[in-house]
């Protein structure tokens, strides 16, 4: 047991980032916002979520047909131009997020949205794993009433299968703010960081799991 606690302990100083209380989350200017709409660029869309660590979301995303990239960043906030250092204080109102640049004709948005359910526990209030404070919260965005609607329907079937009330938030999409370089592609950068190792790839294993239809031939 004593082992097991402090193996627990390890992780959660090699953590995403650090912990937090849950304060200033999500302002209610933010929650009651009209939803920006991001055009479509040759063919691609984009789409966005936060669901824990960036890090593990972004490998998932990019795991996935018909998605071409998957970048971290911070979304949901109400300060601009969060950094790592602010929205790890759980003050600015941001979250670790992704936005996820998609082909629409090979995946859905739909197809997406039941990734992000099925690709944590959606019961987690203010964070996933070990990582936790209002930064790690999960929020998935809509860009439109359709985009709204959508969501809704998948979280309330997805709620059946729990005894716990679902965690998301469901926002309407305002501005995502790109995060520091060094925290692209982190997980296929840093292969042998302990987190990564012990929390980013494990999850990525039980997606792969759940969801081997929608993989990239090189993901299986």
């Amino acid at each position: 047991m004593k082992f097991l606690l402090l193996n627990f302990i390890s992780l959660v100083f090699l953590a995403c980032g650090n912990q937090t209380g849950d304060s200033n989350a999500t302002k209610p200017e933010i929650a009651n916002a009209e939803p920006v709409e991001v055009k479509a660029q040759n063919g691609m869309k984009k789409a966005y979520f936060a669901s824990g660590c960036f890090w593990c979301v972004e490998a998932i995303y990019e795991s996935i047909e018909g998605v071409d990239e998957s970048i971290s960043g911070y979304a949901g906030g109400h300060t601009k131009n969060p950094t790592y250092e602010s929205s790890n204080t759980g003050k600015t109102g941001h979250a670790e997020a992704v936005e996820v640049i998609y082909d629409p004709e090979v995946v859905s948005f739909k197809t997406l949205v039941e990734v992000y359910f099925g690709s944590q526990d959606p019961t987690q209030v203010n964070g996933q794993g070990p990582d936790r404070g209002s930064q790690y919260r999960s929020i998935i965005f809509f860009q439109n009433a359709e985009q709204k609607k959508m969501i809704e329907e998948v979280k309330a079937e997805v709620a059946k299968n729990y005894d716990k009330p679902i965690a998301a938030e469901i926002l309407p999409f305002q501005k995502f703010w790109e995060a520091e370089d060094y925290h692209q592609d982190y997980e296929r950068n840093n292969p042998s960081n302990p987190y990564i190792q012990n929390v980013s790839i494990p999850r990525l294993n039980r997606f792969k799991a759940k969801f081997p239809d929608i993989l990239k031939e090189d993901a299986h």
